[in-house]
């Protein structure tokens, strides 16, 4: 009689687990077939494992491998998290993983073949040069020499009557920084005056500036040397083209 009674009251206490349990499963279904422990799950975690199978079948689980076990790492995860009761975390991270899982390895859009362009025709480029002029020591005026060259120079300038230049004087380090200075000046006005005169260059096609001994082509070491190629080459006038 005894027995019996135990057993009656150990079958009523399963039975209220039972309905306890069921009373708790509101927001869950059955696991999956491979899943252990609880027999339900919340409904965003089973969605989650069911994602992973469709990507399975399609074959994603092949073709992006990291992706997919990364996603695949993020479930357990969140099974893990429910099974030590952080049960808001363990949906939350169910649901991040799902559209996750269905975007795996995107279809790639096909090539699209377009006929290779024709080739452009070929521009060739005409070098432009205009030819410095240099000048005696602590002088302006022009040599013959200089002369020849500036007569090439207007050539040049006819043939491209586009073409506008900035005439740049420049000495040697001889002398104080503010003579250099005007001897530059008065070395880039007489160029100008020759480009005007014996070439009837328009004067808006120049301009003239002195730099004096501040932007040296060559450095001159021994500034007494007035005679040295160094100093010779930087008794300049030189030419820069802005406009061709």
């Amino acid at each position: 009689m005894q027995a019996i009674t135990v057993k009656r009251v150990f079958m009523i206490i399963i039975a209220l687990f039972s309905i306890s349990v069921l009373a708790g499963c509101s927001g869950l279904v059955k696991r999956p077939a491979e899943r252990s422990g609880y027999l339900y799950y919340p409904t965003a975690l089973v969605q989650a494992d069911q994602a992973l199978a469709e990507a399975r079948m399609a074959g994603k689980d092949r073709q992006c491998p990291a992706e997919y076990n990364a996603l695949k790492d993020q479930v357990d995860q969140a099974y893990e998290a429910y099974m030590v009761c952080r049960t808001q975390e363990a949906i939350d991270m169910a649901n991040d993983a799902i559209p996750k899982i269905k975007a795996l390895c995107p279809a790639r859009p096909s090539a699209v073949v377009r006929p290779e362009p024709k080739p452009e025709p070929r521009v060739v480029e005409k070098l432009i040069v205009l030819e410095d002029v240099h000048f005696d020591l602590d002088k302006s005026t022009l040599t013959k020499d200089a002369q020849a060259i500036l007569r090439r120079n207007i050539q040049v300038m006819k043939q491209n009557p586009n073409m506008k230049v900035i005439i740049q004087g420049h000495t040697s380090a001889i002398a104080t920084v503010e003579y250099n200075q005007k001897l530059s000046e008065r070395r880039a006005a007489s160029v100008k005056a020759f480009l005007m005169k014996e070439g009837g260059i328009s004067q808006d096609r120049l301009a003239t500036i002195g730099y004096g001994e501040t932007q040296l082509e060559r450095p001159e070491p021994n500034e007494r040397d007035v005679e040295s190629p160094a100093a010779k080459i930087n008794r300049s006038v030189i030419f820069k083209i802005t406009v061709r």
